[in-house]
């Protein structure tokens, strides 16, 4: 079994920072892509980054230039730095990655976490 445990969700003015993690746990022999996602009410969950097992990122469009993710791979976590924050950002966020658990690879969710912005 492998658990995605986020924290560092919460409420914010336009203009502030957040920095989420997401820590995996349990049979791991590794991991590959680390990714997080959003979900605003109403819409689709969208890609907002991802990041190699090299260290290789990339970024939507719209997060470009405010966000920052980055991976501890000895802690088997990634983060997301988040700054200059505006109300669009609110959404629920979800880490991703996809583990190497010996034989095959599991396509791992975290529960989300609540960002909210306030203008």
């Amino acid at each position: 079994q492998v658990q995605l445990v986020e924290s560092g969700g919460g409420l914010v003015q336009a203009g502030g920072s957040l920095r989420l993690s997401c820590a995996a746990s349990g049979s791991i022999f590794g991991i590959n892509a680390m990714r997080w996602f959003r979900q605003a009410p109403g819409k689709q969950r969208d890609l907002v980054a991802d990041i190699a097992r090299d260290g290789s990122t990339n970024y939507a469009d719209s997060v470009k230039g405010r966000f920052t993710i980055s991976r501890d791979n000895a802690k088997n976590t990634v983060y997301l730095q988040m700054n200059s924050l505006e109300p669009e950002d609110t959404a629920v966020y979800y880490c991703n990655m996809n583990i190497d658990r010996g034989s095959w690879r599991s396509n791992s969710w975290g529960q989300g976490t609540q960002v909210t912005v306030t203008s």
